[in-house]
């Protein structure tokens, strides 16, 4: 029998035009929100993994080429980017030279299908946040779109449960705030449910690339796409090495009752557990959220299940207004794009470079990326040209939303490339041509001004 809170659920969700397929899979997790399911996994039930590295694989220039010629792309861009004081889609952000996320990929993949001859779709899977404003950024870039094909679809909405009864929440203060999306995970729902998956494969593409709109390592690589189509594998992530900074995040293991590889994230690990997952000894890689997926092998399993994927759940418990914590606790169902990975039999991971993996996601990684520690070539393709990436840790008091990251480096970053690490305690404002070398460690009262030229040592006291 269906319970009232899955009734009304699904009643708000049709009333909101979601699809079918999306609210199928909705309900699949209802029913194991209410079994008790916490979508724990713990380290008694997993071992870690090793797998081969891309450095040490090799793929003859044409069979990369032909690779590339049946493969599309698609950027996940759902995100505000509200972490960092933004409104709109995080894409939209100024990186490098004027450009922002979005004008350095559409380049990316102008460039690639001009080097290969391919056609090389790309397409956005956006939110009903992020639409109207990507779609008008990338209407400069009239040769992008692919015929027949669209240049994005949205991913689902889901509404947000009460903790206490598991019924919608409502808040009408702001309405938009009783919705959530499904994570990352929904995008094999949306292909399906929108026809995506079904118009790829009629147009003779045979897999896709999907990967982080924040990420521009991630480029779908000739080598990369060569060697996927070479392994025979339904499904593929790109994995790293993790590093210190690595230590709360997710990390892959190897189920011992089946033998399949699954995607530990952090909210899906016991307490008595939070040790192992912060052993980079014994999990010692991280997934980079790029994905290579056979589409017609994604059709077959999508089938085979009645388009519900059965992707691990994520419990997430917030309230329904984020900026108000004494508003109503709320559980938000989740899953996770590379959970996928444990769906597929035969799926694989390769080892990657970091240079593959340069996400955005505070303005300690901007600060980075808008550095000289990467140069961007002709191809738009990040070069890391430092021997290693800086820490940075600026003071979240002054420097963690955009506005008042950008009014303190009002010149641009300074130099990184020597730097081994940055840490800005304070109100310091950066002027033009600051260099830092080796460890530096900057304190100041409001309105401290680090002057034009000025030379940061270690150990050392400032010099111009």
């Amino acid at each position: 029998m269906t319970s009232a809170g899955l009734t009304a659920a699904r009643e708000k969700m049709q009333a909101a035009g979601v699809d079918e397929v999306a609210i199928r899979t909705f309900a699949h997790y209802y029913g194991l929100l209410e079994a008790g399911e916490t979508g724990m996994i713990p380290e008694s039930t997993i071992d870690p993994v090793d797998m081969e590295s891309l450095a040490d694989v090799e793929v003859a220039d044409e069979a990369a080429s032909a690779a590339l010629r049946t493969t599309a792309v698609i950027k996940l861009n759902g995100g505000l980017g509200t972490s960092m004081g933004m409104d709109r889609a995080k894409s939209l952000l100024c990186v490098r030279r004027g450009l922002s996320f979005l004008d350095v990929i559409a380049r990316q993949i102008l460039h690639l299908r001009q080097e290969h001859g391919a056609p090389l779709p790309l397409i956005l899977m956006n939110s009903f946040r992020t639409s109207a404003d990507t779609m008008d950024a990338l209407a400069r870039y009239e040769d992008l779109p692919v015929a027949g094909l669209p240049l994005e679809f949205l991913q689902n909405k889901e509404p947000k449960l009460l903790v206490d009864g598991l019924t919608p929440a409502e808040w009408p203060a702001d309405p938009t705030l009783e919705w959530c999306p499904p994570g990352h995970g929904d995008i094999y729902t949306a292909l399906r449910g929108t026809g995506l998956l079904d118009r790829l494969l009629e147009a003779g593409y045979e897999r896709v690339f999907i990967s982080n709109s924040d990420n521009l390592g991630a480029t779908p690589d000739p080598r990369v796409a060569g060697w996927f189509a070479a392994s025979g594998a339904p499904f593929a992530i790109e994995a790293v090495r993790r590093t210190p900074s690595d230590r709360k995040g997710g990390h892959f293991a190897r189920r011992k009752s089946d033998d399949r590889l699954v995607l530990r994230e952090t909210a899906q690990t016991l307490d008595e557990d939070k040790a192992a997952l912060a052993d980079l000894e014994r999990h010692r890689f991280c997934s980079t959220n790029n994905i290579w997926v056979d589409l017609a092998a994604l059709k077959a399993v999508l089938d085979e299940r009645d388009g519900v994927l059965g992707l691990p759940m994520i419990r997430n418990e917030k309230t329904v207004d984020p900026a108000d914590k004494t508003s109503p606790k709320v559980i938000q169902v989740e899953s996770a794009m590379g959970a996928a990975i444990e769906v597929f039999e035969g799926a694989t991971l390769i080892e990657v470079g970091r240079d593959r993996f340069v996400p955005v996601k505070t303005t300690n990684d901007l600060l980075v990326l808008r550095s000289d520690v990467y140069s961007l070539g002709q191809d738009f393709v990040l070069d890391q040209v430092s021997e290693s990436l800086p820490f940075i840790d600026l003071d979240d008091d002054y420097y963690k939303l955009v506005d008042g990251f950008d009014r303190r480096f009002p010149e641009g970053a300074p130099s990184l490339k020597q730097a081994t690490s940055l840490r800005v305690d304070g109100d310091v404002t950066f002027g033009k041509g600051v260099e830092v070398v080796g460890d530096v460690k900057v304190q100041g009262e409001a309105g401290k001004r680090i002057e034009p030229g000025t030379v940061l040592k270690e150990d050392a006291a400032p010099h111009a």
